[in-house]
C-alpha cells in the first residue's frame, strides 16, 4: 500500500498530561470522535487499499493483488513484471483457505520451485486459476530463477499423525444433522455433528474441517448411461461406478475433457471442443458445463471409460469452518452448512459436499476427514482481550465456536457478535443458544440485522454504522475484530464500514482510517475467514 502522509491529528489532550503516548493518542481520538461530523465516503482507491492491507511479500515488495474480492484479470495486471512465483500467487483465489494444503504464498513458491506439480489444488479459484497456473507454468524453464529470501517450501508431506492433512485423512463418524431454518425460509442450512472419539482427532477454534464427499449415485449412473458403458467396467482396479463416485470431480468440466473430445472427433465438433479447451465460449454456455452437460452437449461422442476417467480432475475435499469447541465438547465436532441446490437448463444441480452432508450420508457412516489448521484466525492469546465478531449466515459458525470456547475456559474478555440473515422469524440460527449466552453475560452484546424484514434491505455493515461510536470504543480499548462469510460482497462492505467508523469516531481522515485498519491487520487484531 502506498504510504500516505497524514495531516496532524486533532490534539485535545495536551502533551503535558500524565498519560502515556498510546493513552494520549486514544483519548484524543475518542474525544474528537464525540465532536466529529458524518464520515467521508470511501473512494474506490481507498477501498482497494484497505482490502489489500499491508500484505508484505518478502524480497520483492508488497502483494497488492492479495485481495479475494479482486477479479483474476485485475490481480494479474497488478502482478505484471513481478517474478514468476508472484504471478503464480496472483492467479490464486487469495483466500488463504488451506484447501490446497498450503496458503497462497507457499503454494506459489512450491509450484515455482517444481516441488509441487499439481496445478489444480486451488478449489476456490476453480478453472480460471488452473488455466492461468498452467499457462504460467510453461514459462518456468524459459525464465531465469529469481532469488528468494526464503527457501521454497516442500510439497506437503504425508504427516506422521493421520487427520492433519488433506494427503493423509482419517475416518470419522457422522452423528446427526438438524435443520436450522424454520418454515418460511428461502434457505436450507444444517447443523452437522461428527464423532471424533474413535479416531482421536482434536482441533482448536478457528480451524477448518476437510470433508471428502462422494458424488451422487444418480448423477454417476446418468453419466455411465451417456457413455454407453457398464457400471462394472474396470478402471484402475475399481469399477467405473466406484471411480466416478469416489475419485473424480464431476463439476465443472475440465479443459482436458474438451481436449479428449477434440482428439476423437472431427469437423465442427472438433473445433468447438478445441475452443472450449482453450477457454473460449463458442455457444455462450461454457460456465454451465459440468461433466454430464458436456456429454449431453457432445451427445454423439462416447469416449472409452478409461480415457474418460483420465481426462477428469481428482475429487477435491471441501473445507468448512468448525462451529464447535473441543474444550466444550471433547470428541465431538460440528459444522454449519448451507445446502446448495440450483437449476440450469431444467436440470437440478447439487452442491457436492453440502448435499452429501444433508441427505446422502446416514448416522453411523464413516467418511474421510482432516483438520486444516487455521493461519491467522484464532482467539487472542490474552483471554481478557475483548472480541468483536461479524458473521452473517453460516459465517456465524466459528463465532459460535469462539463463544463456547470462551465459556468453557472461563475467558473474562468481553464478546460482541454481529449476526444477520434474511428473516428474523425463520433464519435466526442458534437463537436459543445465543440468547442464553447473552442472558448469562458471556455474550456482552448481540447486534442483529435482517435484510428481508423491512421495506429496505438492512445488513450487518448497516448495524455496525448504527453503533459505530460503541464499536470504536471497543477497538480503542484493544478489541480484536473478526469477519467470517462471503468474501466478494459482505467482507468488503464490512471493511468499508469499519473505515468509516474509524474516520468518524476516531477523528481521522479517510486516508488515516485506511492506514489504521491496515495496521490492525498487521498486528493480527483484524482477522478474516472468508470464502
Amino acid at each position: 500500500m502506498n504510504q500516505i502522509t497524514p495531516p496532524p491529528k486533532i490534539e485535545i489532550i495536551p502533551s503535558s498530561a500524565p498519560f502515556s503516548e498510546a493513552q494520549r493518542s486514544w483519548l484524543n481520538g475518542f474525544f474528537a470522535g464525540l465532536l466529529s461530523d458524518a464520515p467521508t465516503p470511501l473512494s474506490a482507491e481507498q477501498g482497494a487499499a484497505v482490502m489489500q492491507g499491508a500484505a508484505g511479500d518478502g524480497d520483492d515488495g508488497e502483494a497488492p493483488w492479495h485481495d479475494q474480492t479482486m477479479p483474476i484479470a485485475d490481480r494479474m495486471k497488478l502482478a505484471e513484471g513481478r517474478p514468476l512465483r508472484r504471478r503464480f500467487m496472483a492467479a490464486m483465489a487469495q483466500q488463504d483457505c488451506g484447501q490446497c494444503g498450503y496458503d497462497c504464498h507457499n503454494y506459489s513458491e512450491a509450484i515455482a520451485s517444481k516441488s509441487e506439480a499439481r496445478l489444480n489444488l486451488c478449489v476456490p479459484g476453480g478453472k480460471e486459476t488452473a488455466r492461468m497456473l498452467k499457462s504460467l507454468y510453461e514459462e518456468i524453464d524459459k525464465t531465469p530463477a529469481a532469488p528468494s529470501s526464503a527457501p521454497a517450501p516442500a510439497a506437503p508431506a504425508v504427516v506422521a499423525e493421520p487427520g492433519r492433512s488433506r494427503d493423509n485423512p482419517i475416518a470419522a463418524t457422522f452423528l446427526s444433522r438438524r435443520l436450522l431454518n424454520k418454515k418460511g425460509s428461502e434457505k436450507e442450512t444444517w447443523h452437522i455433528e461428527f464423532d471424533l472419539s474413535g479416531c482421536g482427532l482434536d482441533y482448536v477454534v478457528g480451524d477448518s474441517f476437510g470433508i471428502f464427499a462422494r458424488n451422487d449415485v444418480g448423477l454417476v449412473d446418468q453419466i455411465i448411461a451417456l457413455l454407453g458403458a457398464s457400471h462394472t467396467t474396470k478402471v484402475n482396479g475399481k469399477t467405473l461406478r466406484e471411480v466416478l463416485i469416489d475419485d473424480v470431480s464431476l463439476s465443472p468440466a475440465p479443459d482436458s475433457l474438451f481436449e479428449l473430445i477434440s482428439f476423437i472427433t472431427g469437423g465442427a465438433t472438433r473445433e468447438k471442443a478445441r475452443a472450449l479447451a482453450q477457454g473460449e465460449d463458442p455457444d455462450g454456455d461454457a460456465a454451465t458445463l459440468d461433466v454430464m452437460a458436456v456429454l449431453q452437449k457432445f451427445s454423439g461422442v462416447r469416449p472409452h471409460p478409461e480415457a474418460f476417467v483420465e481426462a477428469l480432475e481428482p475429487l477435491q475435499p471441501r473445507l468448512y469452518s468448525i462451529s464447535s469447541s473441543h474444550n466444550a465438547t471433547p470428541g465431538k465436532l460440528s459444522l454449519t452448512v448451507d445446502c446448495v441446490r440450483y437449476v440450469i437448463n431444467k436440470r437440478k444441480r447439487l452442491g457436492l459436499a453440502s448435499t452429501f452432508l444433508a441427505e446422502r450420508i446416514n448416522p453411523g457412516d464413516e467418511l474421510k476427514v482432516y483438520v486444516q489448521k487455521a493461519h491467522g484466525f484464532a482467539l487472542p492469546q490474552d483471554p481478557k482481550t475483548p472480541i468483536i465478531m461479524i458473521g452473517p449466515g453460516t459465517g456465524v459458525a466459528p463465532f459460535r465456536a469462539f463463544l463456547l470456547d470462551r465459556r468453557a475456559t472461563g475467558a473474562p474478555g468481553k464478546n460482541w457478535l454481529f449476526f444477520g440473515h434474511q428473516r428474523s422469524d425463520c433464519d435466526f440460527f442458534y437463537a436459543d443458544e445465543l440468547n442464553a449466552l447473552k442472558t448469562s453475560g458471556l455474550l456482552t452484546r448481540l447486534s442483529l440485522a435482517w435484510s428481508r424484514d423491512g421495506d429496505k434491505k438492512f445488513y450487518v455493515q448497516d448495524r455496525m454504522r448504527e453503533v459505530g461510536r460503541e464499536l470504536w470504543t471497543w477497538l480503542a480499548e484493544g478489541a480484536n475484530i473478526y469477519v467470517c462469510g462471503d468474501a466478494k460482497r459482505m467482507a468488503k462492505d464490512v471493511e468499508r464500514a469499519l473505515v468509516d467508523i474509524v474516520a468518524q469516531f476516531g477523528a481521522r481522515t479517510t486516508d488515516e482510517a485506511v492506514s489504521f485498519v491496515a495496521e490492525l491487520k498487521k498486528k493480527g487484531r483484524f482477522q478474516q475467514d472468508v470464502y
